[in-house]
């Protein structure tokens, strides 16, 4: 009795154990609903049959994308076959990978370990980011990268920085808006070692060029020579295949304009039963603009956390506005999958400084309402997923009034103010 006391005692004080628990129950439900459905669900259906055609040595008809994300896909399929587990197992692996890196990035940029794991919490059970890490397609795999270099940039790996945005960029195109994040960033808040920074930030172009006719080997191995080989020819065919994808040539109702995105729910249906449903989760999507204007206020006050958070949500989302308007490129819901990570990092630091009023504040009625804020959102956040997404509710919730319980639990253990802001290189 003793030793589970200690043991208790040491994993409660153990910064990880938190986050431990809350990758493992994502992945409970993750890998509940892995074999539903039997078929490939919305753009499955051509990656799945890609997959197939390179592990059969007939390389790729979907030359529009690069081929790192495609051979996540194949790889999952030679290891555990034609089949759901096997079409799925590495977009759900690198979800959970994703939810780790993006707590570290928290950590780093000097957040609590309260506002942190708060901010996980919002990120991995936000019901597009779920969707997402559910499917094989190839955006959770860019992303994974993505956060991998913000994370190594925050931590002054400016090499290994720049090759993690040149694997984003390998995954998906969109990978490359990872690049003014980390730019804008470094401009506005250190400008130290510019000379470094820079030539490392040469790496993710140069990472991207050399990388890909390596692994255009792998999927066109049974071909004495093909156009992907040549790396500026590739690029030039993807993006000129980009290029005329536009909202004129294919209307459709899956389609929508970037600022549709944030003025009116979209929804997106992947599959009807289960309901595989790209939509922003309400509880997030609901606040997107009040936190984009309190990110703003706090970083022009100073504060690095929503700076970054910020120049996040500018990089990977305001973007999409210009393009759409110059391009007439088309667009989903699901191109904003990016930019949630910066959504939770603000509602994160919003939801904290509440919390903090909670502690320390003066105005009996204000101090009992910011008390509230935390556990309030928490359950209609989990209200949000419980209804949105397809896992079984045999399987969601147990696990939802478990995770409900150790956030209560786990945001409860750092009683110390919170320390947002306060950059670390």
């Amino acid at each position: 009795m003793e030793i589970v006391k200690k043991l208790r005692h040491q994993l409660g004080r153990w910064e990880y154990t938190g986050l431990c628990l809350l990758v493992l129950l994502t992945l409970v439900m993750q890998f509940s609903t892995i074999m539903q459905p039997n078929e490939p669900v919305f753009d499955e259906q051509y990656y799945i049959t890609d997959a197939r055609h390179i592990l059969q040595g007939e390389g790729t008809a979907r030359t529009e994308h690069p081929p790192l994300g495609k051979l996540f896909v194949t790889f999952g399929m030679f290891l555990f076959g034609d089949n759901p587990f096997g079409w799925r197992f590495f977009s759900v692996l690198f979800g959970a990978v994703c939810i780790v890196l993006f707590y570290l990035i928290c950590r780093r940029l000097a957040m609590s370990k309260e506002s942190s794991l708060l901010a996980a919490f919002l990120l991995s059970l936000e019901n597009l980011c779920f969707i997402q890490a559910s499917v094989a397609m190839l955006d959770v795999y860019s992303l994974a990268f993505m956060l991998g270099s913000f994370w190594l940039y925050l931590k002054g790996r400016y090499l290994l920085s720049g090759i993690s945005v040149g694997l984003s960029v390998l995954a998906k195109l969109s990978g490359a808006l990872a690049l003014p994040v980390i730019l804008l960033h470094w401009f506005f808040t250190n400008r130290a070692r510019p000379r470094k920074f820079l030539s490392s930030m040469l790496l993710a172009p140069a990472s991207f060029f050399l990388l890909m006719p390596l692994l255009n080997l792998i999927i066109w191995r049974n071909a004495s020579w093909h156009p992907s080989f040549n790396p500026i020819e590739q690029t030039q065919t993807m993006l000129r295949i980009s290029s005329m994808s536009t909202f004129a040539q294919y209307p459709s109702e899956m389609l929508s304009r970037p600022w549709d995105w944030i003025l009116q729910p979209k929804i997106l249906t992947y599959w009807v039963d289960p309901h595989y449903v790209a939509m922003i989760s309400p509880s997030i999507w609901a606040l997107i603009i009040p936190v984009v204007l309190y990110i703003t206020f706090r970083a022009i006050k100073g504060n690095s956390v929503a700076l970054f958070s910020l120049l996040w949500f500018a990089s990977t989302y305001l973007i999409w506005i210009p393009v759409s308007l110059i391009t007439d490129r088309i667009s989903y819901i699901f191109y904003f999958y990016p930019t949630i990570g910066a959504i939770c990092i603000g509602l994160a630091l919003g939801l904290s400084q509440l919390c903090d009023i909670g502690r320390t504040g003066q105005m009996g009625r204000l101090r009992r309402v910011a008390r509230l804020a935390i556990p309030g959102f928490l359950l209609l956040h989990l209200a949000a997923f419980i209804i949105l997404t397809p896992v079984s509710y045999w399987w969601k919730l147990p696990a939802c009034v478990a995770l409900y319980i150790l956030a209560r639990l786990f945001l409860k253990m750092d009683k110390s103010p919170s320390l947002e802001g306060q950059y670390s290189q």
